[in-house]
């Protein structure tokens, strides 16, 4: 047999893993990842005992696997299990940070015009509520390098910046920014960062340690395929006491308590940062431990890394790339299509999106694509112009992006 056989089988068989509607082809891991049956089975099978005995699992059982989750996940991040917190989401965390942070007014803060909607708004409340401006950076449409990128934000840096935000992989195109040298010159002009992970975890190589940004936070029910519910917020060294928990409750409480002993003066950090008893450490738990809440989704996340990694890392990025080329190779011949993410080595990964031609109507084509060929692809509106986004994870095949390029030669006109 064949190379390209022994392949095609080997992802056939993979694919085969995944819960996947027979009837849909689903082109959108970038908003949600479809769950392996090993990922379903592990987290109905910890809700289930949830159910049965809520007292047993939350005191007893859970904590043992929230700390085993944190410390897998910490791992798959090249980070620190002490200074990774679980959220529900990206959006559960940035909203921690900018409801939390104190920054020097007058100032500003600084974000691209390619963040995705919810996070702006979010930023946009926090400048109001702090007394400062917020200012959008534009992107260059279509980079050709990093460097290109990082003089973008170096000339849009000012003495009045507090703070940075924007986002590893861009939501719109796909794009990936060079995120370590733009915090490194963020960090020489003592701009604080934060970077929204959202579709990095588990699509490109990740070391959040070397990035050197302030905060780091991603979603783990995208590229890692794991349960809806699993998020995370990371520390950068030195910002573990810049920020409070949303909501108090008796995580609050232990951490203030940690704080307050007087036997613990001069060793505060050591005191909060160990391991307690819950699966955390009394600075984690604070912002973990908000009230009853259903924490399987956390708990399932090394089911998830376990999954990719029996497929082995490197295999997977292989055949995103192999993916994403034939997207590229395939649609670009499409008659009024243009590619609009950079096909440059290290700025894009398993999305990539095309703009579409002039006169295409939104929802019609939406619902072209949906009623008419059951296929999951988001059409997204740009000031630039109208996107249409493909994302390739390893159980997409190339008959699903041939039958979407299909669809596409009947594209919708106002």
């Amino acid at each position: 047999m064949s190379d390209s056989h022994l392949d095609s089988h080997f992802w056939s068989l993979a694919r085969s893993q995944i819960l996947l509607d027979p009837n849909v082809v689903n082109l959108n891991t970038g908003s949600f990842g479809p769950w392996p049956r090993v990922v379903f089975e592990r987290v109905t099978e910890l809700r289930r005992r949830l159910a049965e005995e809520p007292m047993d699992f939350l005191i007893r059982t859970a904590p043992s696997l929230l700390r085993n989750a944190r410390e897998r996940l910490a791992k798959l991040l090249g980070g620190d299990p002490r200074r990774l917190v679980f959220t529900a989401n990206v959006t559960a965390a940035i909203n921690t940070i900018a409801s939390s942070l104190v920054l020097p007014a007058p100032g500003e803060i600084l974000l691209t015009d390619h963040e995705y909607g919810a996070m702006h708004w979010c930023w946009t409340r926090a400048a109001q509520r702090q007394g400062l401006n917020l200012r959008v950076l534009r992107l260059p449409v279509f980079p050709r390098t990093p460097g290109e990128i990082v003089d973008v934000f170096r000339q849009a840096i000012t003495d009045q910046t507090r703070l940075l935000f924007f986002s590893h992989v861009l939501s719109p195109t796909g794009l990936v920014l060079p995120a370590r040298e733009i915090c490194e010159e963020a960090r020489r002009r003592r701009v604080l960062t934060v970077i929204d992970g959202a579709h990095a975890l588990a699509m490109i190589p990740l070391d959040v340690n070397s990035l050197g940004c302030d905060f780091y936070t991603g979603n783990c029910h995208k590229w890692l395929l794991a349960p809806t519910g699993a998020g995370f917020l990371y520390f950068g060294p030195g910002n573990e006491d810049r920020l409070q928990p949303l909501q108090v409750s008796w995580g609050w409480h232990n951490q203030s308590c940690e704080r307050e002993r007087p036997e613990h003066t001069g060793s505060t950090r050591a005191s909060v940062d160990e391991r307690d008893e819950f699966g955390s450490t009394p600075r984690l738990r604070a912002f973990e431990f908000e009230g009853t809440r259903d924490p399987c989704s956390w708990l399932t996340v090394p089911t998830a890394i376990d999954f990719q990694e029996s497929l082995g890392w490197e295999k997977i990025r292989s055949r995103i790339a192999q993916l994403s080329e034939y997207v590229r190779q395939g649609f670009s011949k499409l008659t009024g299509l243009h590619l609009a993410t950079s096909a440059e080595p290290g700025l894009h990964g398993a999305m990539t999106a095309f703009r579409l031609p002039e006169g295409t109507e939104t929802n019609q084509l939406r619902r072209h694509l949906w009623e008419k060929h059951r296929i999951e692809a988001p059409v997204i509106e740009r000031p630039e112009g109208l996107l249409i986004r493909v994302s390739t994870h390893f159980y997409n095949t190339e008959e699903e992006i041939d039958h979407l390029a299909g669809a596409l030669k009947e594209i919708p006109k106002t």
